[in-house]
């Protein structure tokens, strides 16, 4: 069973910077491709960015391309999703979630994830 648990949340000013972390237990974090989905109530949830297991492969949405950034430290089973420059529409509840790793492509193996965490929320104010 894969425990994921996210901190860093919390209320930033627009134009203002957070780094998420994400912790995983139950299971090596070098097994499991990993991602960061946000979601808004009465909204679809949206991928924000995913890594590998091995974190040699990454992907951030295209339009969060040039201020968003996943990274991996397996020796510390967590993941992070650095944010810059956030704005109003940014605000959401950020969630983490894994799926065992696979030869897949990334964005299939995020596309089911089967563990997730209870999210972070993050707040931008203008």
């Amino acid at each position: 069973q894969v425990q994921l648990v996210e901190s860093g949340g919390g209320l930033v000013q627009a134009g203002g910077s957070l780094r998420l972390s994400c912790t995983a237990s139950g299971r090596a974090a070098s097994a499991l491709a990993m991602g960061w989905f946000r979601h808004v109530l009465g909204k679809e949830r949206e991928t924000v960015a995913a890594i590998s297991g091995n974190g040699d492969s990454t992907f951030v949405q295209y339009s969060m391309a040039d201020r968003f950034a996943i990274s991996k430290d397996n020796a510390k089973n967590t993941v992070y999703l650095q944010m810059n420059n956030l704005r109003a529409a940014d605000a959401a509840l950020y969630a983490c979630a894994a799926v065992e790793a696979s030869p897949m492509g990334l964005i299939t193996q995020a596309r089911r994830s089967s563990s997730w965490g209870r999210g972070s929320q993050v707040t931008v104010a203008s």
